[in-house]
């Protein structure tokens, strides 16, 4: 198998590009990144070199050109299949694959207004209209997905899959805002930021210099 290239933004703020990351960590892929940082006059123009979308992140392999999160996931899942991208069973499948892409659809009040930024703390910020329902929904879809499916590990279905990392910038953000959370959830947030691939994103983040105004209270 050639050698995977996957380019992202700034580890600090691109919450699109940490989803495909941490997959590709946690089930082992090698692989090299190559980082653009965002927002810079320069940027626009380094990512077109790459992404047909001018957006990041994207995935290189051999002559195939990746260049949406869930898409990159999605092939993945199909090249390396022995690696359990998602659960085995088909509904159960059918019920991750849907989170997954409410996920990557939805929650744009959460998105807008509790921007990632893994070197800040902002308790109590961010809470505009429709934030709270949000917040809502994505905590239920983890009780009922630890609930129904999670007996075999600490992820939403036991062992980790695509929808944890789909759902793996949603955890930074209830931390960075200190954001009220049930117990089934507290859980679940404690057992992502565990992870030794996702403390490895945040000590990078942690090294950046770049700042974006627009991700700053």
């Amino acid at each position: 198998m050639s050698q995977m290239t996957l380019v992202i933004g700034n580890q600090n703020y691109s919450s699109w590009s940490l989803r495909p990351w941490l997959a590709m960590k946690q089930f082992g892929l090698q692989f090299n990144t190559i980082r653009i940082p965002l927002y810079s006059p320069e940027s626009s123009s380094k990512i077109r070199q790459y992404s047909p979308s001018g957006k990041v992140p994207v995935l290189l392999h051999d002559t195939q050109t990746v260049w949406d999160s869930l898409a990159i996931c999605e092939y993945l899942a199909e090249t390396f299949p022995h690696l359990y991208w998602w659960p085995e069973d088909k509904n159960t499948r059918a019920y991750a694959r849907c989170i997954s892409a409410e996920m990557h659809s939805g929650f744009q009040n959460l998105r807008q207004n509790m921007p990632m930024n893994c070197r800040a703390k902002y308790p109590g910020k961010g809470l505009a209209l429709g934030v709270q329902q949000d917040i809502d929904r994505i905590t239920s879809i983890w009780r009922e997905s630890r609930q129904m499916f999670g007996n075999d590990g600490d992820m939403l279905f036991g062992k980790f899959t695509i929808a944890d990392a789909f759902f793996a910038p949603v955890v930074l953000r209830f931390v960075i805002y200190d954001v009220q959370l049930d117990a089934v959830s507290r859980d679940y947030v404690a057992a992502i930021l565990a992870l030794p691939t996702m403390q490895e994103w945040i000590k990078a983040a942690e090294t950046e210099t770049e700042v974006m105004s627009q991700y700053e209270f």
